[in-house]
């Protein structure tokens, strides 16, 4: 494990904006807004952009290709994702301002070939730089996960190679929360990059024992997204505080009552130490901060940078979590 007194996250990784919020991810959000905060993030100097076109039902993709398209191309990164296709719907069914679509899971060829014209379609632009694999694995679909990773690893995967080997994006990754989906798949072959969600946390270091390690081994690159692990360690263990998208439990709300209480002996907030903390470790070449709103934008970009005080993860250590636990 890495000490605390080479702790230092301005060593490594650097800020990317995550396009979830954009598109209403916490509430319906106005077009103004969303391009408000996108036009924000591109002031302040963030380069890399993440969407998908999950959000907000392709709704997030338009309102990212009407902010970037624009912008000198050589200048930024862009990911989306593949594995979900989008299929007109009645207007009856929207919600939250989500685009009228009816959403379902395909890892095969042709379906990430669609989704990625999709894609591009809906951004209004002529490339993309990286394709992230979305939400395989047993945390999005139980059991029926095996039918799904086969497709992806016979057929999905080898044609995101011919798209890297063609130059026609960058790489390829997976966009999951899940590390035993990482290692699945790295037992086969070996992604560009993996935005991993709320598995490399302040309190949740389900992939640090395995996974971490494995990528600077193999060169792939970990974009941590879910710093504050859906809000929690942003909050505090309120009685409404969220938890892997849900809301948190006892157990939960204790471990960070306790990590709270060490920041603030400390003299550091909890959500600045949760949104540095990940930047430090030499796998991860980005983290991830998403919002909707332009203030809490500039607050984060406040916050990430800070130098966690030596002694404070060797306290918090003995109240975070290992071992990921399934939903359902």
């Amino acid at each position: 494990m890495q000490s605390d007194d080479t702790h230092d996250p301005k060593d490594h990784a650097t800020l990317a904006f995550g396009c979830a919020a954009v598109a209403g991810l916490y509430g319906e959000l106005t077009r103004a807004d969303g391009i408000a905060v996108l036009e924000a993030a591109w002031d302040s100097g963030l380069r890399r952009f993440d969407t998908a076109p999950f959000y907000g039902r392709g709704l997030s993709e338009r309102r990212v290709g009407d902010v970037l398209r624009d912008k000198p191309r050589e200048t930024f990164t862009l990911s989306t994702k593949v594995g979900r296709l989008l299929s007109p719907a009645d207007k009856a069914t929207r919600e939250d301002g989500a685009l009228p679509f009816h959403v379902h899971f395909d890892y095969s060829d042709t379906a990430i070939a669609r989704s990625f014209e999709d894609s591009l379609q809906r951004l209004g632009m002529a490339s993309i730089d990286y394709l992230y694999v979305h939400d395989i694995g047993r945390f999005a679909h139980g059991d029926a996960n095996g039918p799904h990773l086969e497709n992806l690893l016979s057929s999905g995967i080898p044609f995101l190679e011919g798209l890297k080997a063609q130059g026609i994006i960058r790489g390829w990754g997976l966009g999951v929360n899940e590390v035993e989906t990482c290692l699945q798949v790295m037992e086969a072959t070996t992604p560009d990059e993996i935005l991993l969600a709320g598995r490399y946390t302040l309190l949740d270091r389900t992939a640090e024992e395995s996974l971490l390690p494995l990528c600077l081994e193999r060169g792939t690159r970990l974009v941590i997204g879910g710093v504050f692990n859906s809000g929690i360690l942003a909050t505090g263990a309120s009685a409404q505080a969220h938890f892997d998208y849900g809301p948190a439990s006892d157990d939960i709300r204790a471990r960070v009552d306790a990590i709270e209480a060490i920041c603030t002996r400390y003299g550091i907030p909890m959500a600045q130490a949760a949104l540095s903390f990940p930047a430090a470790h030499p796998a991860v070449s980005h983290v991830l901060i998403g919002t909707g709103k332009v203030s809490s934008l500039r607050r984060n970009l406040d916050q990430f940078g800070a130098r966690l005080p030596p002694g404070l993860l060797d306290e918090i250590a003995p109240h975070v979590l290992r071992t990921q636990t399934l939903r359902g």
